[in-house]
């Protein structure tokens, strides 16, 4: 395993009061810092009214919420000994947010930010978060996404909600509902990857598993749950080659392929051999863990790949993966033929 996940990405210019809690700080003094860390495209009408303004290129826009909480969605620090820095949830939040709008074939036009925050919470934590997020919206592509706005409040876990709006450039948005018999299933990002990670993670630095180093590969995994990448140039990429349904991967690919076969009222059947395609940046973290990769590949959550059908093989995109095909019958999801003994990530339920 590595030592904590600390940011070399963010820059070192804190001053000293960057290192005290909040409760030496106050309200405003806390937005002013958290202003002066965002860094995005303008808004119409941005931070200091009571409201933002923003933009609707053809008079729509779609708009997705989400909430990352200390303990449920991350840990300040892991059963490995790893941190979770303030730079890697203010990424992994817009990160998901970027990819549900991403998966309705838009483009991010803005954000606001709600942060819930323990007062001995340190400021350069949270200063952290508005450099995660900032730098997510540009490495990511999602440049012409503007910071519009936000709130920050007390609270006895670290919280951060972000809504996040787009323009979908005269087109219709992808649902989940459009998904025929015949049409083919295909994916486009990193599968098993966050999930992976999210298992190393979570393994206790004492134990026997732990005391190697972590590979590259294993690294990378852990990277990628920290830090997601959805691949968010390919959602308008999907909907000019008219993918039928689309949806973007948070809680595992068998999970979220129901979610389109509930949706369309048709079979999604996947072929587990054509899903070698990440498996061997998986490897090492699945001998260490004693887990078949494929497991990962097909449950494991937060990675945001976009899964999407098409009409034909003709209609995938270059970068994307058929993985198998829409079939009629009763909504469900098979492997193999198979129907899987797991699906993947449920808030509510635990697994």
């Amino acid at each position: 395993m590595t030592a904590a996940s600390s940011d070399s990405s963010v820059p070192s210019e804190y001053d000293d009061a960057a290192r005290f809690p909040l409760d030496s700080s106050g309200e405003e003094r806390l937005i002013g810092r958290l202003l002066s860390r965002y860094r995005s495209a303008p808004a119409l009408l941005g931070p200091g009214d009571d409201a933002a303004m923003i933009a609707a290129p053809d008079g729509r826009f779609v708009i997705s919420v989400d909430t990352l909480v200390e303990d449920q969605d991350f840990r300040v620090e892991w059963p490995s000994g790893v941190r979770t820095s303030g730079y890697d949830v203010g990424w992994k939040s817009a990160a998901q947010n970027l990819s549900d709008i991403n998966a309705m074939g838009a483009i991010a036009t803005a954000a606001v930010i709600s942060l819930s925050l323990p007062r001995d919470t340190p400021l350069e934590w949270v200063e952290g978060v508005a450099l995660g997020f900032s730098a997510a919206l540009e490495q990511l592509g999602a440049g012409r996404c503007s910071i519009a706005g936000g709130d920050v409040g007390r609270s006895g876990e670290i919280s951060i909600t972000a809504a996040v709006t787009g323009h979908l450039s005269g087109a219709e948005p992808r649902v989940r509902s459009g998904a025929r018999p015949h049409h083919v299933i295909a994916v486009c990002g990193h599968l098993g990857a966050a999930g992976a990670g999210l298992a190393l993670l979570d393994q206790p630095a004492a134990s026997g598993v732990s005391e190697r180093p972590w590979s590259s590969d294993e690294q990378r995994c852990v990277d990628l749950q920290l830090r997601p990448e959805p691949p968010l140039r390919e959602g308008p990429v999907a909907v000019a080659r008219r993918a039928s349904s689309m949806m973007d991967i948070s809680d595992g690919l068998l999970r979220d392929a129901g979610r389109i076969a509930r949706a369309s009222g048709v079979v999604m059947a996947i072929d587990s051999s054509a899903l070698t395609f990440d498996l061997d940046m998986l490897r090492d973290a699945g001998e260490r863990l004693e887990t078949n990769p494929l497991n990962w590949t097909l449950t494991g959550g937060e990675g945001h790949a976009l899964l999407a059908t098409y009409a034909s093989l003709e209609d995938v995109p270059s970068g994307w993966h058929a993985i198998g095909e829409v079939r009629a019958g009763q909504p469900q999801v098979l492997v193999d033929n198979q129907e899987p003994s797991a699906l993947g990530f449920d808030h509510f339920s635990g697994v």
